[in-house]
């Protein structure tokens, strides 16, 4: 029998729907990280034909496949981030700090064993500022020797000689690997192309830290020593120098020229951190010279403005040198070169014309050098 004419515009359902419902629409596919662990899921979650692992074997999956889960995908290492800087918790903070300050003391109590086996050569060069200063006043020791400090109280001789002075000592040997210790605690917070500055900045610090323990020994300690003891020389006041106070003001000095010498090393790693730039450290100059001068009165143990001006001046030629080591970094961040040829052939120059002009002031005044300031004399 034949079926009935079909309405025109009429379309026959498709295959699989014979009841002629339209369509229902289709499931949001989405994709279960329990499946990928191996946790069984709902049998009514549905997964896009890329994004849906092959079915497993597990009997909790209710899959008779042979294939296996893939591992889940492998995140990027918690312990780094994308610039290669460690992340540790604070308790693990607190355990690497206090390794670095036992591996300092034990640097430093190498350096004492060394300077305590050789602390009379020690103390001979510690009190020559002050022999030499006692002898340029005229002052002499027992029986007309040289000039000699003195010992007060029983103990003194032992606590500087035998204890204090190696201590400081060691100090000022062991300042490299201290240094190091520092920026190895501090290196896990820099990102990997920060890190290899390190040696470096080990190698200027303890170079500056030295370099300011030799100008204030052999230039600074020694003029501002000789300036204090003949103070009372034209008021009938004899000078007796004690070991104590000797050795105290000779620490005072030393360690805070050596600190002062190590502005440099400062304005670099503030300009590492993004603190300053040298627009900046340029701009607001005025205001550090000032503070640099109002330091060096603080430190030079003269009230006198020879000496204020002889500590001043490093420090502020140090300041800009700070400066350039932070130009230097932000053209190396910009991928942008120095012009170092063009520096060197200046410097050149320079230091060739004030040669010349040392030597033609050498042949009209009859002047010659010697192996001490200020290095020219009749």
């Amino acid at each position: 029998m034949a079926s009935p004419e079909e309405p025109k515009g009429a379309q026959a359902p498709e295959s699989g729907n014979v009841s002629g419902e339209p369509p229902a629409a289709p499931v949001e596919p989405v994709y279960d990280p329990m499946y990928a662990a191996g946790i069984a899921t709902p049998a009514s979650m549905a997964f896009p034909p890329e994004a849906a692992p092959p079915p497993a074997s597990s009997p909790a999956l209710g899959g008779g496949g042979s294939a296996t889960l893939p591992p889940p995908p492998s995140g990027p290492d918690d312990d780094h981030d994308e610039d290669g800087m460690l992340r540790m918790s604070f308790m693990e903070h607190l355990e690497e700090l206090r390794r670095r300050i036992f591996l300092m003391l034990i640097g430093v109590g190498v350096a004492f064993a060394a300077s305590l086996t050789f602390s009379k050569e020690l103390w001979h060069f510690v009190q020559a500022p002050a022999v030499d200063a006692l002898t340029t006043l005229g002052i002499k020791g027992v029986n007309g020797g040289p000039p000699q400090l003195t010992q007060i109280a029983p103990m003194e001789a032992f606590n500087i000689i035998w204890l204090k002075m190696p201590i400081l000592a060691a100090v000022f040997l062991s300042a490299p690997w201290i240094l190091y210790q520092i920026w190895a605690f501090m290196a896990p917070g820099f990102a990997k192309n920060e890190r290899r500055w390190a040696s470096p900045l080990v190698l200027c610090s303890a170079g500056l830290f030295l370099l300011g323990g030799c100008f204030g020994y052999f230039v600074a300690f020694r003029y501002g020593l000789t300036f204090l003891l003949g103070l009372g020389r034209d008021s009938g006041v004899a000078a007796m120098v004690s070991v104590t106070e000797y050795f105290d003001l000779f620490v005072n000095v030393m360690l805070g020229i050596a600190l002062v010498f190590e502005l440099p090393i400062l304005i670099f790693f503030l300009t590492l951190l993004h603190v300053v730039s040298p627009r900046f450290l340029i701009k607001n100059s005025r205001y550090a010279i000032l503070g640099i001068v109002i330091l060096a009165a603080i430190i030079t143990p003269t009230p006198d403005v020879f000496n204020l001006v002889l500590f001043a001046t490093p420090m502020c030629a140090l300041f800009y040198v700070g400066i350039f080591a932070s130009y230097l970094l932000v053209l190396h961040r910009e991928h942008r070169k120095f012009p170092w040829a063009k520096v060197i052939k200046w410097t050149v120059i320079v230091l060739a014309v004030l040669a010349a002009l040392v030597y033609a002031a050498m042949l009209k005044y009859h002047l010659r050098i010697v192996p001490h300031w200020p290095f020219l004399m009749r």
